[in-house]
């Protein structure tokens, strides 16, 4: 082989004595030995020679995760294979993307950069993101670039994490009994402990706003105070109904009638305090898959109860049965609609 080859990186895919060399290979001494005492007979071997101020595609691909992912604690990286990087979950928690800063990125050529869904819910070991860089030589001033923008970014990919053990309690305003019963307290403790929550309780109360007010008192304040509260069994088109009128009279605040999503679009988000009050669609009381469901595991993850983390739910908000992967592990095997 010609002299001053070493560090020189394959441009095609090679079989050299029986391997495979894939392309983007930093050829060492002995490689080049290699080739030198079996050339290939059936191709020109093509090398890249690094010009001053260019690096090697691994080296880019991992500072630019690297800076991507910064010091947070929901993601580890693997790799890199074959210039890819993956940014993996390394707790159980909720995919957040800045799409803005995504996009801005991976407007800088050559640089790749690819996720699943913002909000999806993850296990440890998914994968979250992955970094790559399609030349096998790339200018490092492109790649210091990447590095800048991600910085500046509050945070282009993060896991944020469940809460565990967060207290959840159910209010029903409906009387249930028998199969039913089961069926509606065993999908709300899938639910609740599905994404390591910790259910309080589940309290059935009269039509009667006064019951309704009394309850939502006693679990929006002092030491049985609940993080979220679920509610099931209202009215979520009439004002007068009961868990209506008790937010108004615990001087709480509406965020959201309704939800941008179907099914579930009926459900509804309360604040009490700083306990989030969530309204059930009917459609969610026991065996589909709703628009709760990709609620709930942003509020146990920390994301605010706010009309923001509700109007996210209208991007990819058509939750049919091609949308399960995206659900919590719990959810994924419920019914859903067409669409």
């Amino acid at each position: 082989m010609p002299p001053g080859l070493e560090g020189g990186v394959l441009a095609r895919d090679l079989k050299v004595a029986g391997s495979r060399w894939s392309k983007g290979r930093r050829l060492s001494a002995a490689d080049l030995a290699a080739l030198a005492a079996e050339p290939p007979a059936d191709r020109a071997v093509s090398v890249l020679l690094a010009e001053p101020g260019e690096i090697h595609e691994d080296e880019a691909a991992l500072r630019l995760a690297a800076a991507i992912r910064r010091d947070d604690p929901g993601t580890t990286l693997r790799g890199p294979s074959e210039s890819r990087v993956d940014l993996v979950a390394a707790v159980p928690g909720v995919v957040e993307i800045s799409l803005r800063d995504l996009e801005r990125l991976n407007r800088l050529d050559p640089l790749e950069v690819f996720t699943v869904f913002d909000g999806q819910t993850v296990a440890p070991g998914d994968l979250v993101a992955s970094v790559k860089v399609g030349p096998h030589l790339v200018p490092e001033s492109i790649v210091a670039a990447g590095e800048a923008l991600a910085r500046r970014a509050n945070r282009i990919v993060r896991v944020r994490p469940f809460r565990r053990d967060l207290p959840i309690a159910v209010l029903v305003r409906e009387s249930i009994s028998g199969t039913a019963r089961e069926r509606f307290e065993t999908a709300v403790r899938d639910k609740i402990e599905g994404l390591g929550a910790r259910l309080l309780s589940i309290q059935y109360l009269p039509d009667s706003a006064d019951a309704v007010t009394a309850a939502l008192r006693d679990l929006t304040t002092g030491r049985r105070r609940a993080a979220i509260v679920l509610t099931a069994g209202g009215g979520t088109t009439d004002p007068a109904d009961p868990f209506f009128v008790a937010v108004e009279a615990l001087g709480g605040r509406f965020i959201r009638h309704g939800v941008p999503a179907h099914p579930g679009s009926m459900g509804w988000l309360a604040t009490i305090g700083r306990t989030a009050v969530v309204g059930l669609p009917s459609c969610g009381a026991y065996s589909k898959a709703t628009a709760a469901d990709l609620l709930l595991p942003r509020l146990v993850a920390g994301q605010p109860a706010s009309a923001g983390t509700v109007a996210k739910l209208g991007h990819g908000g058509i939750l049919n049965r091609h949308q399960r992967f995206r659900f919590p592990a719990y959810a994924r095997s419920l019914e859903a609609p067409e669409g």
